[in-house]
């Protein structure tokens, strides 16, 4: 049940040391912790999860990022325990996450300070897709200090690659879930949890490893809860939807106008599985403004499309090492 599946998270995320807030009104369900200590050496480090699980894809890598970093790690709307709005193209998410995490800022800092919050977007799945369209938008009251993608192209790209007969089979889901109302019905006849959970095995690795982290903490059975919920099911296809129509008409109108991304990039991503299909650092620079820094960095021996949860060590390790090297984030201990 939904019910347990939240009862799991809330309870991991509290032995984490975070709290639990249902905040603005479209009740972005988010866990933080320390964000009155943000600075613009220690800027919060915005974590948003991927389709189709929650934040709670993060409880391995949470333990390995600097303890005294703040973070901020909700629910994208209407998954997970966050309630579903009425747009869904990247840059309103973006910005009710961003929203979200505002009121949670002034509600535990003291003070007034009026200047713009230090942040640095870790994003995965469609959670990078968001980042990705915040690093490009920017956005009021927020310095974006830095971006990682984890298993992504950018969407234009994506959709370039259904022209092969080989990359529509791999990418099925893309043009099913868009179609909202029959996508809706057959997941919901089939099982929302069943289907969660197929598809996450679906898209993982094949080491064993891998497999165990990313089961650990009864992940598929939270995902799968959650799926239970009918307007889950409805609003992640309608995130699919925006990703057919508004997401790439902005990205076209982004590229003729020369908007791309301003803040130094982190791309981490499965070399066994997307990185066959790219060249990451090749496909992304004409999305990054000139002389912005992009680093790299492939999840080798068969780890797959959740790398933060099927190699968190290894990641950990290269995202703790790229904000060492930015000059940002908390001490490790």
């Amino acid at each position: 049940m939904a019910t347990s599946a939240a009862q799991i998270q809330d309870q991991k995320f509290s032995t984490l040391g975070l709290s639990k807030m249902i905040v603005n009104d479209a009740q972005v369900c988010c866990y933080s912790r320390s964000l009155g200590t943000a600075s613009e050496k220690n800027p919060i480090l915005l974590l948003i999860h991927g389709y189709p699980e929650s934040s709670y894809m993060w409880r391995h890598l949470i333990l390995l990022l600097p303890s005294n970093a703040p973070i901020f790690a909700p629910d994208l709307s209407g998954y997970g325990s966050s309630a579903p709005i009425t747009q869904n193209d990247k840059l309103t998410i973006g910005n009710t996450l961003l929203s979200a995490l505002k009121t949670e800022f002034k509600r535990t800092s003291s003070g007034s300070s009026t200047a713009a919050l230090p942040v640095v977007l870790i994003g995965h799945d469609r959670g990078a897709r968001v980042a990705h369209r915040l690093a490009v938008s920017g956005a009021d009251g927020f310095n974006i200090l830095g971006v990682c993608l984890i298993d992504i192209v950018p969407t234009l790209t994506q959709w370039a690659a259904s022209s092969k007969a080989k990359e529509v089979v791999g990418y099925f889901h893309w043009p099913m879930l868009a179609n909202v109302e029959l996508a809706t019905k057959m997941i919901t006849a089939y099982g929302g949890d069943k289907w969660c959970q197929e598809m996450t095995l679906r898209w993982c690795g094949k080491n064993p490893k891998g497999i165990e982290k990313l089961k650990d903490g009864d992940s598929l059975n939270v995902y799968g809860g959650f799926f239970k919920q009918p307007h889950t099911i409805i609003a992640s296809n309608e995130d699919y939807r925006a990703g057919a129509t508004t997401d790439i008409e902005a990205q076209e109108e982004d590229q003729k106008a020369g908007r791309k991304i301003k803040s130094p990039v982190l791309l981490l991503y499965s070399h066994d599985y997307i990185g066959t299909r790219y060249n990451f650092p090749k496909e992304w620079r004409d999305w990054v403004d000139e002389g912005v820094d992009i680093q790299s960095y492939a999840l080798g021996d068969g780890i797959g499309h959740f790398g933060a949860e099927e190699a968190p060590e290894e990641s950990a390790k290269v995202i703790n090492g790229w904000l060492e090297g930015l000059g940002l984030g908390g001490k490790l201990e």
